[in-house]
This record gives C-alpha cells, structure tokens and sequence, in this order.
C-alpha cells in the first residue's frame, strides 16, 4: 500500500519515554497518596456517612486516576514494541509497583462490601453517596467469594510474579515468532492476513506455514495454558465458585442460566449457521468441503483492490454520521490526535485493541492495518469501542469501567453502521460479495467464539484432574472446533495447534462468549433501529453508552423493549445470521 501513511500514536504525551524523571515522581506520589489514604480511612468505613464514604471514593478515584496512566503508558509501550528488553523491563517494573499498592488498597473493597444493610441502605439513600450506589453492589456481591484481608493482598501483591508473568510470556513469545513465507519471514499479524489473500496458494502456505511454527512452540504455549488454568481453578476453588465460568460471569455481571442460554442457542443454531454456509461456499469454490485455511477466502479471486487509510477513514466517519453526529464528532479525534496505532511491524502485538487509558485523558487503538474491506470493519469495531469509552467516561474511573458483556455493544454496532453504508453504495454484483463477507465476520463473533468457549469449558475441566499433554490440548481442540465449523470445513493435522494464538485463553480466560453476546444482542438492537424512530433510538444508544457501568444490562435494555432473560433473545439474534445467509443463497 504505497503513499498510504499509516499513523502511529505518539505515548510521549503521557511520559516521554520510559526513562522520564516524571514516571518514578509519580510513584512516589503515589506511595504517599496511598499511604495517606490508608491512615485516614482503614477499618473505619463500616461507620462512615453518606458524604464521607463519596469523599473517601473520590480520593480513592484520584489515586487510581495516576495508577492508570502509568499503566496506560507502560502496557501501551509493550504492545507498540514487545521485542525491546528495555520496554518489558519497564512494564514489568510499572506492574511489579501498581500491584503492590493495589494490595495496600484492597482493604477498601473488603470493607464496603462487608457493610451491614443499615449502613449500605443509608449510603443509598443519601443524596451525595447515591452516585457510588453501582459500584458498592457490585462490590458486596463478591463478599461471598471474598478470603481474609491478607491473603487477598498476597494475591495481589503477587499477580506480576504469578499468572501475570505468564501472560508476558506468551505476549513476548507471541511477538517474536517469525513465519516462513517464501523467501520471507512474517510477523503473526502478517501470517493471518495471508489467510484471507485471494491466491490459493498464498492461503495454503500461509497456513502450513502457521500450522509449523505454533506446532514447534507449542510445548511452551501447552504448558502456559495449563498452569494459567490451574492458578485459576486454586483461587476459584478458594473463594467458593461452583463452576468454572462463575467468576467470569461475575465479573461481567450476568447471570450463569443466561450465559448458558446463549452457548445453548448458539450450539445448536450451528448447522443452520456455519455449517450451511460453509456448504454454501464450498459449493462456489466448486469443492465438497474447503480445506481450513480457506475458510477466510475472498469469494471474488480478483479482487486485489486494498482500502486507502484515508478512505477507510472517511467511510468509518461517514457511516457513523449518518447515524449520529456526535458519534462522529468523538470518532474524528482518533484520527485528528493520532490516538490510533494502525502500522503493522515487527514486534508489534498482533490483532486490534481499544484501550480506554482514563477518563481525565483519552482512550487509544492498537490495530494492523492492511487494506482490506475486513480491516476497514475492524477500524470501525475499535472506533465503536473507543467512542463508548469516550462516552462513558463522564461516570468517572470507578464506574467508566463497562462488563465485557457489554463493553461488545458499540464495536460491534459501529461495525454493523459501516457494513450497511458499504452496501447500500455497493453495485449489484458486488452485494454478494459483502454480504458473505459480513455473514463470516458474525460467523466468527458468534459461532467460532462459541466454539472457542466450548474449547476452553473442556480444556478447563479437564485440566482438574491433571495436567493435559499438548496432544491432549489439540485433541479437545479438534473436536469443538469441527462441531463450531460443521462437516463441510476439513480440519486436518495441521489445525490441530491452532490453539496456541488465540490470546484471549491466556490473558482472560472465558472472554469470548462476550463477542457473541455483544453480536447477537446488537442484532436485536438492529431490528430495533431498522423499525423504530431513528432520531430517538440513536439518542437511547447514546444514553446506553454514556451509562459506563452504572447500570446493568436488564436497565440498559429496558428502553428498547429487550431483555436477556427473554427465552426468545438470543434466538432473534441468531435468526438475524440465518436470515442473511438465506438471503445471499438466493442472489
């Protein structure tokens, strides 16, 4: 893609490099402020007022304000260059210094979620305390969950040494493999990119190519997931989790009978799903089954044609206006700020990600960009991500924060915006074309993150009882994977390591449900706008956004006559699929 600049976000507004005097005074000022915090407030929050518990949280906020941009820079630094040495150091310093006073504070959550009911009831029903109501339920949920002062602060104070050093590896790992492609050696974003080029050959041996190097790592790549999974049924089992996916669904606010609605609906929606259009496309391609590393394969092998950064700019800003304004207006800082990374280069973390840095500052896109109508739709998924943050930043840090059930709704919309703008411009014969396009890409939120989950609900189980072989791994692997893809996608040897760079199994385990949460309740959200006022409807989004964590999914839903505990829900968001693909087979 030449003469197309791609921009690379500048950290130096936060510190100027890792070696900024301002860094190690912002950690002194944090020890103090902790410090501070801790002999004002220690062991007296069960008898604090209304307007003393708002004072005591707003310094808490203020603390955790700077904690986050430390963070922000550090983290941001690693994944802009995991190969420097110098840059891992600093993060893991930045890592080592936040953990400690994040366990010097956990004294707070403890105690607010150990207040007797007089006492919350109060705070609830004070006109200045009411605010931090949201957070304080959320914090007295987990008091059932909760192990003594200490140990909750040894847990914390040793996260960078435990599970969180094996997050790193990987990371660090990940970045530095190098794939042989021809004459060339390329990154792990790159290698992906090649498995939906439109030469056949190209997709072939990109794949092969995958396949062999994750193989020859995956020993290492085993035995992080293993040991993630046993730190994480420990500490389950510790605190009094019934099942494996209770934390999760604890920390995203949800109710397990509703999570286990959604895998249900969505496992046995497959061979209306993937498996119909993967025959669908096997038949175009003039084959019985398509081979794994096709299963991305542009439908049109002409088509060439890579999106300009400008242009996708435009589309992006264009689709979202037509909806919005003000969704635009927030989205057009990204690029005016250079708030976005969409470079792709050697030792850059692969993938796309929307971080939301703090309130007080803004929020930053890690992408890889490379032309194509798919990295267009990503552009548009992190820009949904980051104008939720923007909007709900307004709540302030402590209940910015949105589940991940949710936090999946904006991306996920904003992708759907532009996916429409496109095709309404579209001619004719290129429809079919998008619209396959578009039924993958929810195939892969959907279906093939269920089928991710149900991988890591087995490997999980499993790993109870002992530590599982890499063979073992691949195994539980193969055989979600091929009920998630259907009989009409040949997943072969070479796929059976797969596994191993899918990062959400190390760095949140049982994350990705959220996508197709996010996808099936913005089909729902969808049907809503396509048959409601549209002018009211985007002014309710923007409320649902600007809502942060301060309201839980039943509430933000409430407005648009839509609910999860509805046994239909998720049924009408798989039906939106299904009908799409029944709508392409009759082009």
């Amino acid at each position: 893609m030449k003469k197309n600049k791609l921009p690379k976000w500048n950290l130096d507004e936060i510190y100027v490099g890792h070696n900024d005097p301002k860094i190690d005074k912002d950690l002194k000022k944090l020890s103090k402020l902790t410090n501070q915090f801790i002999n004002k407030w220690k062991g007296k929050i069960k008898n604090l007022s209304g307007k003393e518990i708002s004072n005591c949280l707003k310094e808490y906020e203020k603390i955790y304000e700077i904690m986050g941009l430390l963070s922000t820079h550090s983290s941001l630094s690693f994944a802009s260059n995991m190969e420097d040495v110098e840059v891992s150091r600093y993060n893991a310093k930045i890592s080592d210094n936040l953990s400690l006073l994040f366990s010097k504070l956990i004294f707070l959550s403890l105690e607010i979620s150990s207040v007797n009911n007089k006492v919350f009831k109060t705070w609830e029903n004070d006109k200045v305390s009411k605010r931090w109501i949201p957070l304080i339920k959320n914090l007295r949920k987990r008091k059932k969950y909760q192990l003594s002062p200490l140990v909750e602060e040894i847990l914390v104070e040793k996260s960078p040494t435990g599970r969180s050093s094996w997050v790193r590896l990987f990371d660090e790992t990940s970045a530095a493999l190098r794939f042989p492609y021809g004459k060339q050696t390329l990154t792990e974003a790159e290698i992906l990119n090649k498995l939906s080029d439109s030469n056949p050959e190209s997709r072939k041996i990109a794949g092969k190519s995958l396949s062999k190097i994750l193989k020859e790592n995956s020993r290492l790549f085993g035995m992080i997931l293993n040991v993630i999974s046993r730190d994480k049924y420990v500490e389950d089992s510790k605190r009094g989790f019934e099942s494996i996916l209770e934390s999760r669904n604890l920390d995203n606010d949800i109710e397990n009978k509703v999570v286990d609605s959604l895998v249900s609906t969505v496992s046995k929606k497959m061979p209306d799903l993937t498996h119909k259009y993967y025959k669908w496309k096997a038949k175009v391609f003039k084959k019985k089954k398509l081979d794994w590393w096709d299963r991305n394969a542009p439908l049109n092998h002409n088509e060439n044609t890579l999106i300009k950064w400008d242009d996708a700019k435009d589309i992006v800003l264009e689709a979202f206006n037509d909806f919005n304004p003000k969704i635009s207006k927030i989205a057009k800082q990204f690029f005016d700020n250079n708030w976005i990374d969409a470079e792709p280069r050697k030792g850059k973390a692969s993938g796309a990600f929307a971080h939301p840095s703090v309130p007080s500052h803004h929020p930053y896109i890690l992408m890889n960009y490379q032309g194509k109508v798919r990295d267009v739709m990503t552009l548009a998924h992190e820009l949904g991500h980051g104008v939720h943050q923007v909007l709900a930043g307004k709540q302030g840090y402590l209940l910015s924060d949105t589940p991940l059930t949710l936090a999946e709704t904006a991306s996920v919309f904003g992708e759907m915006l532009v996916f429409r703008k496109l095709l309404n411009k579209a001619e004719k014969s290129q429809k079919k074309i998008m619209l396959a396009n578009k039924i993958e890409d929810m195939l892969n939120t959907v279906a093939r993150q269920i089928g991710f989950h149900q991988f890591e609900n087995e490997f999980h189980k499993a790993r109870v009882a002992s530590e599982l072989t890499v063979d073992e791994i691949c195994d539980i692997w193969m055989k979600t994977q091929q009920h998630a893809v259907g009989p009409y996608i040949k997943l072969d040897n070479d796929y059976r390591s797969l596994w191993a760079y899918i990062p959400h199994f190390v760095h949140t385990p049982f994350y990705v449900y959220a996508y197709a949460f996010g996808d099936c309740l913005v089909n729902a959200l969808w049907n809503e706008y396509q048959n409601s006022d549209k002018s009211k409807f985007a002014n309710q989004y923007i409320d649902l956004l600007e809502a942060g964590g301060t309201k839980r999914h039943d509430e933000l839903l409430k407005p648009f006559s839509l609910s999860a505990y509805d046994n239909n829900f998720w049924a009408k968001g798989v039906n939106s699929i299904t009908n799409m693909i029944d709508e392409l087979e009759t082009l």
